[in-house]
């Protein structure tokens, strides 16, 4: 088991969900934190809380993934002690709207296309080019299991997600032959805000996703972020997916009741 003491991670989307609860188990094994996201007070609320409960290092950055400009410029402009960055976790992400193709909202498709593969291409090529020089360095892509299968509805988030499933897997080829590692963790139901973005704050809509069934947490994923991260060096979790009990597919739910 590789040790993360003082390892520099980076972790985009970190003010909430999977992301927030990346940084928590991250913390608790003693790394350095560099936490990105569009809401900055509640990044700020976040790592005031790490250092006084673990005693970590963490630097906050405001960044939208979206905005390339913005992205080459916060990660141009980080002061040294930041720029070797050990562990880059891509989780920020989103879904928008629920509708057939035919219906979607241009502007939903571009949200999601521009945040779930644009802004992890942004980042990654901004921080990759410095693990490879130094031969050391862990990539690891918050996926999901609508980058595997398709449900009804899903259409381009799905094709987002399979966007991130193939450009993990282009990326284990780019680096062949250096030191650097590449994951995927591929959730499939967990509760956050997630289906509240999706469906633009209405929480009674967004709680009928999870309705008469037990979805996972942000934690559950966070752990297995963090396992993947601890392997020797020589190991690389390629892949993992990660369901609920009560699921068995994108398309198959139990439901009590």
């Amino acid at each position: 088991m590789s040790s993360l003491r003082n390892s520099i991670v980076c972790i985009t989307g970190a003010s909430s969900g999977i992301g927030e609860a990346c940084a928590v188990e991250f913390a608790k094994q003693g790394s350095s934190l560099l936490l990105a996201a569009r809401r900055k007070e509640r990044l700020d609320a976040l790592a005031g809380d790490l250092r006084a409960r673990h005693g970590v290092r963490v630097h906050t950055v405001a960044l939208d993934v979206r905005n390339r400009k913005d992205v080459e410029s916060v990660f141009s402009s980080l002061p040294s002690e930041w720029r070797a960055i050990d562990i880059l976790v891509n989780n920020a992400g989103l879904s928008r709207g629920f509708d057939k193709l035919q219906n979607g909202s241009i502007q939903d498709w571009e949200e999601m296309i521009d945040t779930n593969v644009k802004g992890l291409l942004y980042v990654t090529r901004s921080v990759l080019p410095g693990m490879v020089e130094r031969n050391s360095g862990h990539i690891i892509n918050i996926g999901s299991i609508a980058g595997q299968q398709i449900y009804p509805n899903g259409n381009v988030y799905c094709a987002s997600k399979f966007a991130v499933n193939a450009l993990s897997q282009g990326l284990r080829m780019d680096l062949l032959g250096t030191n650097v590692r590449v994951s995927s963790v591929d959730p499939g139901l967990v509760e956050t805000e997630f289906s509240e973005v999706r469906f633009r704050g209405n929480k009674e809509r967004a709680t009928q996703v999870y309705a008469k069934m037990k979805p996972l947490k942000g934690n559950d994923i966070a752990e297995i972020v963090v396992f993947c991260a601890t392997r020797p060096l020589h190991v690389d979790i390629s892949q993992v997916m990660v369901m609920p009990v009560d699921q068995a597919s994108v398309n198959h739910v139990h439901r009590a009741g």
